[in-house]
């Protein structure tokens, strides 16, 4: 097969590439020559670019797998291989690399043509409507949640609630749409200069117009399609991950994922899984929307064809899909109400009252009296230096050769900031205030009045070395000194005044403090 044009795969860092192995229940292949079939029982599944190659063989038991992924159509996929996935309940994802879902396939369930025949007559039938308004109202939820709570921009947010509130009185699935598009312009308005953190690195390489979200439209088409820069092409990407589980979502309970009630029909893909979708979306923009505010993006990531269009490079579309089996559990329970709300008109018989759960399976859990199943967590992005990318720990933000250059940095930075202070009127002011007070008791006092027993020499032999023993905070206040200076004076690196001495003796047991 020839190779496809669309995306100049390239190495990076001539690094050799990590092992093909499950991630979170993904694997994730691309590239070209890419390889899927059943060997001796084994899944064995290749790909890579080149000499580069990578290959992994799966036994039928204890392999991990719930998805595999395949970006790209440079290679093949026997059917044994798909027979395989059907057998162990794996499913499979074929995506362009621009994003787009080209196939989905996962296991065979039965399905009871009343529901089907239910889903097409929805529109006749009144369900169309109320599914479209349930859809929509979740999704502007979500988004006037993300914008009143992590942008912080209440205006916009009270709009979209309202907006929200009108869809639930929505009289036609064509208000539904229009009320919809309105929120939809005001949320991604509020995204508009989020700006996005690459490490400093990188920054000579970034173009400008990565550095924030900008607009979600694209400059090359007016759609989402063929995004411009990073965070909308991770957008675009996780929301061909969640068309994918929709689809599969909708197959499982017997519904057809091209069927649609608020998308119109299409031939190009799957209306009734983009309108389960939209429920899930503001999800997966929260996902993005803390990695860029929260995480660094990579250079290395990310590829800009001639024509400016903003692809992934194959190591993070293998760390995005990771999250493939979080948004099968964000639709998982929006599906079955769908299946639910469409049976609500089947004639059904006494012994099936409702649809089996076959996603969440709520209902054997309930009959078991068991907890419902919690929504997966998305992994977390990669933690890197701010400053080079490089991998860091956890509660860091900078590696350790680049953690030395910070601290420089900051002292210096300090030390400026402390001359600035040190010079101002109120600093001197307060060096003004402390000298007089100084001269006054140094005027006040009397050396006549010092025990004669007590000399330099007594101070330093008799009373410095027990000061240890006496807090700096007791020291400082005794003798209205600072704090650094009395850290001093206890370590024996000064010697006060003599006018200090005798109240300095009266702090030490065993000190006699007067004349002999």
């Amino acid at each position: 097969m020839a190779a496809h044009q669309t995306v100049p795969e390239v190495l990076l860092s001539g690094k050799s590439p990590a092992p093909i192995a499950p991630r979170h229940g993904v694997i994730t292949i691309s590239g070209y020559g890419m390889r899927v079939y059943v060997e001796r029982g084994h899944l064995t599944i290749e790909d890579g670019i080149g000499a580069d190659r990578r290959k992994a063989r799966l036994p039928r038991v204890g392999h991990g797998l719930r998805r595999l992924v395949v970006v790209g159509s440079d290679g093949f996929v026997s059917l044994s291989a798909l027979r395989w996935l059907s057998d162990q309940d794996a499913s499979f994802s074929l995506l362009e690399r621009d994003g787009s879902v080209i196939a989905i396939t996962g296991p065979v369930r039965p399905s009871d043509a009343r529901l089907r025949r239910a889903q097409s007559l929805a529109q006749h039938s009144g369900l169309a409507l109320k599914i479209a308004i349930e859809l929509i109202h979740r999704k502007l939820q979500g988004q006037e949640k993300l914008v009143r709570h992590k942008l912080n921009n209440l205006g916009t947010a009270d709009s979209i609630a309202s907006l929200a509130a009108a869809v639930k009185t929505a009289r036609s699935i064509e208000l539904v749409r229009q009320l919809e598009a309105r929120a939809a312009n005001a949320y991604w308005s509020a995204w508009r200069d989020l700006p996005v953190q690459f490490p400093r690195s990188d920054l000579d390489r970034v173009p400008s117009h990565w550095r924030r979200f900008g607009t979600r439209k694209s400059l090359l088409t007016g759609s989402p399609r063929l995004a411009t820069n990073p965070p909308n092409g991770m957008l675009n990407f996780l929301y061909s991950l969640l068309e994918s589980e929709s689809s599969l979502a909708l197959a499982a309970l017997g519904l057809d994922p091209g069927l649609g009630v608020l998308h119109f029909d299409s031939p190009s893909r799957n209306s009734f899984a983009c309108d389960l979708m939209e429920a899930a979306r503001p999800q997966v923009d929260a996902y993005v929307f803390d990695w860029i505010t929260q995480h660094t993006l990579c250079r290395q990531w990310f590829f800009e064809r001639s024509d400016g269009n903003c692809r992934l490079m194959n190591s993070f579309v293998e760390r995005l899909s990771g999250t493939t089996l979080t948004w099968a559990s964000a639709v998982a329970p929006v599906a079955e109400w769908i299946s639910r709300t469409l049976w609500s008109i089947v004639a059904r018989a006494r012994h099936r009252a409702i649809p089996p759960t076959r996603l969440t399976q709520n209902s054997r859990r309930k009959a078991k009296r068991s907890p419902a199943l919690a929504p997966k967590t998305a992994p977390a992005p990669p933690r890197l230096c701010v400053r080079c990318g490089k991998p860091v720990n956890f509660g860091r933000t900078n590696c350790a050769s680049c953690g030395k250059e910070v601290s420089r940095e900051n002292l210096i930075r300090a030390a400026k900031l402390g001359r600035v202070v040190t010079h101002s009127a109120r600093a001197q002011a307060l060096r003004g205030a402390t000298q007089r007070k100084q001269a006054a008791a140094l005027k006040a006092w009397k050396s006549s009045e010092q025990p004669n027993w007590l000399t330099e020499q007594a101070f330093r032999d008799k009373v410095q070395p027990r000061l240890a023993a006496i807090s700096i905070p007791k020291i400082s206040a005794a003798i209205g000194i600072s704090q650094p200076y009395a850290t001093d004076i206890r370590a024996g690196k000064r010697v006060p005044h003599e006018r200090h001495w005798l109240r300095l003796a009266t702090l030490v047991d065993g000190i006699p403090t007067t004349n002999r």
